[in-house]
Formats: C-alpha cells, sequence, structure tokens
C-alpha cells in the first residue's frame, strides 16, 4: 500500500473549503501512515505552529495514560472508584466502578465542576462528593462531557503521586515523540469564534425526530470559556487539550503501533478491540461502541455517526471533539487523521456533514 496523492490533495482541498468560503477563520489538517507524517497544511488566520483547544478529543490522551498504569497494574478498571478516592462514595456512587466511567455508563453525565475548581485535589474530590446519580450505574449510556474524566484524572493522581497532566506527557505524549499537550502547555490556543447559524427545527426534526436538542453542559458559553488562559492552563482532562492536527494524527499513529513499547501490547490490544459498551446514544439511537477510551467505527454501516465517516475500517478508532474537532486511527489502511479548527459552528447538522466529508476523503488517502 501507499498513498493516494490525488485523494490528498482533494482531502486539503476540503479542509480549506469553508475557510475560503468565510465560515470558518482557520482550519488545520494531517494525516500521517504507517508511522510519519504525510500531509499537514493549515488555512486561514493560523499557521503550521498554531495549536487548537481539541476538546474532547483530548480524553483519549487521558486514557492513554490510564493504559499505561492498568499495564503497571496500578489500576484495574474492575475495581470500584472507592477502592482508588474513598471520597467519592457519598449518595449513592460507592457502586460505581472504573469501567463505567470509562465507558460513560457511571450515571453522573453533568455532574458540575469548573476548571479553576478541578486544579486541585482538594477541589475535586470536594466536588466528587456532593455529586448525585441521574440514573443507576451501568444501566444505560450517556455521554459525560467533562465529569468523568475528573474522576479519571484524580484515580491517576491518587495512584501515582504525580499531577495528572505530568504523567500524561510523561507516559503519553513524551513516548510518542509529541509536545505537552495537557495544563501549562506554552502555547495560547487559536481564538475560539462562534460561526455560522443554527439549525432550524425542521431540519432538526428531519435529522433526528426532535425539534430541538437536549441541553447539555456544552453549550456556548462553556465552549467559549477555553479561550481563557487560566482554563487552558488548568488543562481540562475531558476536554482542554492543546495541540496541533499533526500532534492528533501522530498520537494515533503511537495507538496504532505502540511504539517503543509505550503500552502494554495486551492492554493496548484491549483497548483498541473490546467494545465494552453498545449501549445506543441517546439522540441518535445509534450503538455507542465504545472500548476503555475509544470509539470504534464498527460493521454497522454507521460509522459516520461515530465521526470517522463512511470509507474506514471497522476496526478504526478514534475520538471527536466538539464542534467539528476530528481524530482516528485505521489500522486497516495505516492511516490516521487529525483536524482541527477553532470556528465553534453552530449549526450542528452542517458540522456533521463536514465531518463526514473530511473523514470519508482521508479514509481512501492510502492505495490498495
Amino acid at each position: 500500500m501507499g498513498i493516494d496523492q490525488a485523494a490528498v490533495q482533494k482531502l486539503l482541498d476540503r479542509a480549506q473549503r469553508e475557510v475560503d468560503e468565510g465560515l470558518l477563520p482557520a482550519s488545520q489538517v494531517a494525516l500521517a501512515y504507517q508511522g510519519d507524517l504525510v500531509a499537514f497544511e493549515t488555512y486561514g488566520d493560523a499557521t503550521n505552529d498554531t495549536r487548537f483547544i481539541v476538546y474532547s478529543a483530548t480524553k483519549t490522551f487521558v486514557a492513554g495514560a490510564m493504559w499505561a498504569l492498568i499495564g503497571d497494574g496500578l489500576v484495574d478498571p474492575m475495581r470500584l472508584v472507592t477502592d482508588y478516592i474513598p471520597e467519592f462514595g457519598t449518595n449513592g456512587k460507592e457502586i460505581i466502578t472504573v469501567e463505567q466511567v470509562m465507558l460513560h455508563t457511571s450515571g453522573f453525565p453533568s455532574a458540575p465542576l469548573s476548571g479553576p475548581a478541578g486544579d486541585t485535589s482538594a477541589g475535586r474530590t470536594e466536588a466528587f462528593a456532593k455529586w448525585r446519580l441521574n440514573w443507576q450505574p451501568g444501566t444505560r449510556f450517556e455521554y459525560h462531557p467533562s465529569s468523568a474524566h475528573w474522576v479519571l484524572a484524580e484515580i491517576i493522581e491518587r495512584v501515582t503521586g504525580v499531577d495528572y497532566r505530568t504523567v500524561v506527557q510523561d507516559r503519553v505524549t513524551t513516548p510518542a515523540g509529541l509536545p505537552r499537550v495537557l495544563g501549562d502547555v506554552p502555547h495560547v490556543a487559536a481564538e475560539l469564534i462562534l460561526v455560522g447559524e443554527q439549525a432550524s427545527p425542521d431540519e432538526l426534526e428531519a435529522a433526528f425526530g426532535v425539534r430541538e436538542l437536549p441541553v447539555t453542559e456544552v453549550t456556548d458559553d462553556a465552549l467559549m470559556g477555553f479561550n481563557r488562559p487560566e482554563v487552558q492552563r488548568v488543562g481540562i482532562p475531558g476536554g482542554g487539550g492543546v495541540m496541533r492536527a499533526a500532534d492528533l494524527a501522530m498520537y494515533y499513529q503511537a495507538v496504532l503501533h505502540n511504539p517503543a513499547g509505550m503500552w502494554h501490547a495486551d492492554v493496548l490490544h484491549d483497548a483498541k478491540t473490546n467494545v465494552r459498551n453498545r449501549l445506543p446514544d441517546l439522540l441518535t439511537g445509534v450503538q455507542s461502541n465504545r472500548t476503555l477510551g475509544l470509539v470504534q467505527a464498527g460493521d454497522d454501516g454507521k460509522s459516520n455517526y461515530r465521526g470517522m465517516g463512511r470509507t474506514v475500517s471497522p476496526l478504526t478508532v478514534g475520538h471527536n471533539g466538539a464542534k467539528g474537532q476530528i481524530a482516528w486511527g485505521d489500522p486497516v489502511s495505516g492511516l490516521s487523521l487529525g483536524y482541527c479548527t477553532n470556528g465553534l459552528d453552530e449549526n450542528v447538522l452542517r458540522e456533521s456533514r463536514r465531518t463526514t466529508a473530511i473523514g470519508s476523503i482521508a479514509g481512501v488517502c492510502a492505495t490498495s
């Protein structure tokens, strides 16, 4: 196999299109193949040195730290969270396992904790003690935008005695050949800008069967709050990563190839292939297809609903971020993709179409 340069050019053109049209202030796209970066371009008001807030694409970097600690024998996903954080066991939460937290089935999807409050272990544990369950753990899937990864951050610190952001650097980004991406990153991210218009109720009804989207913590105000340097400095584990599209693409090369054995082989294989959560998404009804920290494309023809386009292999794994950040790796083709933008598109349907188009083009950039 090799790289289809015509397909790569089509990918670059698609990433540039909405910048040229004036919708997005900037975009950045990177494609990697068999351990090497093969394309990396930035369009609009940014350069290849510009870093972006990647929102929930951050989550797999924290998962990578958890995989390392599982391989060390310091964390067992089947154990209770309270085995690591006794203070967590209030209001019925004492039955929650680490696995449930990593699979978004733990029952506290909207538990509140601000970035500044989560900067310290004391701030996190004070919040944990107040959190209550929305539903019985393990009975349903509802995406936890930030709460679950605050728990994982605290577990990382409890078992290592080291700040979770440093553990991510030491066990994940540095072994993968990447710069620090979480907390005290020496780069201010590109300014986030709201763009476009919201989809109409008729458009939402045609797409999802509802006339308005459910209310979650992922509001415009919350997303725009990541413009604040003090929020970026915290390194919110569920969404505060600051990086380039190239860093995303190359991280997934590490996930595909495990350079220098940075993870225990059995643990990484499990994280890439063992789908532990097939419960349906509440909005789309599509199976969630979640492993310990990743989303798998699946063989049901609905990989585009999981943010990976229509052309990737069923074994492709990744995790996108809010407002169109894209990150995945395909073990069959050897390709991995990173895409970032600081244009926060208000139209969820247009954003979804963009993600599908970019992912689908990227998925065929390797020749057979």
